[in-house]
């Protein structure tokens, strides 16, 4: 079933309004992606939580040089997150695209 003209003017301000945004989340990650704050953002709590452990892990035994393999591993995912923020932003607001949409049903 197809939208009307007002129904989708309504989702598209709904959508703007809690929607995620692509440079908030690059920013974030930028700034603060070892903590994987971008990804409790995104709601990718479970790899949030593993950035998390690595980065805290790391920074905790780096003194006996083993610190340095968990922080590799996060910068190494920080890197590839790069790539993957734009699909993370755009699958985030299709759910949420959708949720805005079965609420006006």
């Amino acid at each position: 079933m197809e939208l009307t003209n007002e129904e989708r003017v309504l989702v598209n301000s709904e959508l703007n309004r809690k929607g995620k945004s692509l440079l908030l989340a690059y920013v974030l990650l930028i700034f603060l992606g070892s903590l994987g704050i971008h990804r409790f953002y995104l709601d990718r709590k479970g790899s949030a939580i593993a950035q998390l452990l690595l980065s805290v892990i790391g920074w905790i035994t780096v003194f006996i040089i083993i610190g340095f393999i968990p922080l590799a591993i996060v910068y190494i995912w920080l890197f590839v997150d790069l790539f993957l923020i734009p699909g993370m932003v755009n699958r985030e607001n299709e759910i949420i695209e959708k949720e805005i949409i079965q609420s006006l049903r």
